[in-house]
């Protein structure tokens, strides 16, 4: 018992009452220099992530997120089933089998955490016996549990799975680069003759810097020409539209949605190249009339689009016995001086060319259609490539549409209005970004599910260009247009 406090017993020895008031002021003193400390930081860490909001990421937005993750690892492999077992989960009982969930569950190795400036990639680690579906279903579980904004994952590779840790939506904010970036093309050195293992890093290179002008025509077109920057995907990497690992491209997008706008960033892109560019618009030729001047030939209606593309089949099989006659299997094996310069066309709207009202249009539509399969089917290694486009693409436009759509690896696809068109450029080849092309938000224009080589399917958003620079773009490098045989070029 303490003298003088009746029934008092410390719960520690050799603390009396006088002492905890002798310390009180120091205890208030310390409590109160915490409190302080904690509140400076947390006023530092605010202006930090208004004034430098990567370093303010690196510095602590990541380490809070990692921290998270290790945290919630164990109940979220629990709760969303990503737990293997190292025991059998039946046993020998008699002659009974016994089946049971293990009672000693093994998860998974989360490892390889490393910052980004979108956010952080990891690595999770699969056991034997595991396979990567439960993961890729618990994706939306990850982004609640470390409270992010996305995570992708990638099961591609044995064994493991690739996250892609997203902390904010990157494609909220509608981009707008220099005009003078858009007058100049990439270096023909960084791109010629780059092998397919170092390829990605030279694309992106080529399609996002621009150090070299060009000025004139005669310019020998190379395979890094063929990759056109138009915008940035959601993990903060360059949207590139390559036509050398897609040669043929579908891009559905409703009215309103950035199919234009789109557009006219890849030919803006492709203006300051070595390359023919050829315009299908049966709409009169109102939205590819910008680009009148830089093109090579302008079909307006149907009848001149079964001309153009009637005139390039008979390209190709030129462009085939020159291959045949140098021992060249595309025409980048070809001498410089003998190559062919590469032909891009683009069809905006492809629903005009296969929509018929009467039978004289059937027989325009049959031609028209027929040769465009033609050129997707042959015209990949021979330098002639597709950018089709239209608002809608269904099983109701023909046979014809399935068929080319088979040849069409590249695949864009905005906002549409149907659930079908959403299938027909989506559903074939990456199910699962069926779902994630409906959910585009309609008020947010040019955002868009498109193919990626690296990553199966991404979410991605195109820059904006403003028609004063598309003129600016397409005016500039109208003397590099050049004279396709059999076809005319559009009147000024």
């Amino acid at each position: 018992m303490t003298p003088g406090i009746p029934g008092f017993t410390p719960r520690f020895p050799g603390v009396t009452l006088e002492r905890l008031q002798a310390w009180l002021p120091t205890i208030i003193t310390a409590v109160l220099a915490v409190v302080a400390a904690l509140v400076l930081l947390a006023v530092m860490s605010r202006l930090l992530h208004r004034l430098a909001p990567r370093v303010h990421w690196y510095v602590v937005g990541f380490p809070l997120m990692r921290i998270r993750m290790r945290l919630s690892w164990r109940h979220l492999c629990l709760n969303a089933d990503l737990t293997g077992t190292d025991r059998p989960t039946t046993g020998q009982l008699g002659p009974l089998v016994v089946k049971g969930r293990p009672i000693m569950p093994v998860l998974p190795l989360l490892t390889r955490i490393r910052p980004r400036t979108f956010g952080a990639t990891a690595v999770i680690l699969l056991h034997p016996g595991q396979i990567p579906e439960p993961f890729v279903n618990a994706a939306e579980a990850m982004s609640h549990a470390w409270r992010v904004h996305a995570v992708r994952v990638d099961p591609r590779q044995r064994g493991r799975v690739r996250l892609t840790i997203l902390t904010a939506d990157p494609l909220t904010t509608n981009h707008r680069d220099d005009p003078a970036d858009w007058a100049t093309g990439p270096t023909p050195a960084s791109a010629a003759g780059t092998p397919h293992s170092g390829r990605e890093a030279a694309i992106e290179e080529a399609a996002s810097t621009a150090p070299t002008v060009v000025t004139g025509a005669g310019t020998t077109a190379v395979p890094g020409d063929l990759a056109a920057n138009v915008g940035h995907r959601e993990d903060g990497r360059p949207w590139v539209i390559d036509l050398v690992t897609f040669p043929h491209w579908l891009i559905t997008g409703a009215t309103q949605s950035g199919k234009s706008t789109l557009i006219n960033a890849a030919v803006a892109r492709w203006a300051t190249r070595p390359i023919a560019l050829v315009g299908i618009d049966c709409k009169g030729g109102m939205e590819l009339a910008p680009h009148a001047p830089r093109l090579s030939a302008l079909a307006t209606d149907r009848a001149e689009a079964a001309d153009v593309l009637a005139q390039l089949v008979t390209e190709t099989q030129q462009r085939m016995r020159l291959c045949r006659q140098h021992g060249a299997r595309n025409i980048w094996q070809l001498p410089p001086a003998l190559r062919p310069v590469p032909v891009i066309v683009v069809v905006d709207e492809l629903a005009e060319l296969y929509l018929v009202a009467s039978r004289a249009d059937k027989d325009e539509a049959l031609r028209a259609t027929t040769n465009l399969l033609r050129l997707a089917q042959l015209g990949a290694a021979l330098g002639v490539h597709l950018v089709v486009a239209g608002q809608r693409v269904g099983s109701d436009l023909g046979p014809g549409v399935t068929a080319l759509r088979a040849q069409l690896a590249g695949r864009i696809c905005l906002r549409v209005n149907d659930e079908e068109t959403v299938d027909m450029t989506l559903g074939d080849l990456y199910p699962d970004a069926v779902e994630a092309a409906q959910q585009i938000d309609p008020a947010a224009k040019g955002i868009a599910v498109t193919t990626a080589s690296e990553a199966g399917w991404i979410r991605a958003r195109s820059v904006y260009l403003p028609p004063e620079t598309l003129d600016t773009v397409i005016n500039a490098t109208a003397h590099l247009a050049p004279r396709l045989s059999g076809l005319t070029p559009p009147n000024p």
